[in-house]
């Protein structure tokens, strides 16, 4: 079993910085894709942003400029730094990660989520 445990998130003011991690421990051959996405009560899960594990980003038309996504592929960990932050970048992040945990079988795995909220 796979397991993502996030860190960082809360409480922020408009125009703040936070830092997100999430290290992915447990039964892994290796990872291909990490990323974040984040969810609102009652809407669906959206991307923020993805990495690759050759450092291809990818990241949601509504965070470029301002969000800037990494990893540490030694450690297994994927970090979000999220500035300038609004109050509509209020939401749950999760932390994904797609794990090759068999030579030829991959899974995607998920955090338990963060709560970020940015007061105006």
């Amino acid at each position: 079993q796979v397991q993502l445990v996030e860190s960082g998130g809360g409480l922020v003011q408009t125009g703040g910085s936070l830092g997100l991690s999430c290290a992915a421990s447990g039964s892994i051959f290796s990872i291909n894709t990490m990323g974040w996405y984040r969810q609102a009560p009652g809407k669906q899960r959206e991307l923020v942003a993805t990495i690759t594990s050759g450092g291809t980003t990818n990241y949601a038309d509504s965070v470029k400029g301002r969000f800037a996504i990494s990893r540490d592929n030694a450690k297994n960990t994927v970090y979000l730094q999220m500035n300038s932050l609004k109050p509509e970048d209020t939401y749950v992040y999760y932390c994904y990660a797609r794990v090759r945990i068999h030579p030829i079988l991959e899974k995607d795995y998920w955090g338990q989520g963060t709560q970020v909220t940015v007061s105006s």
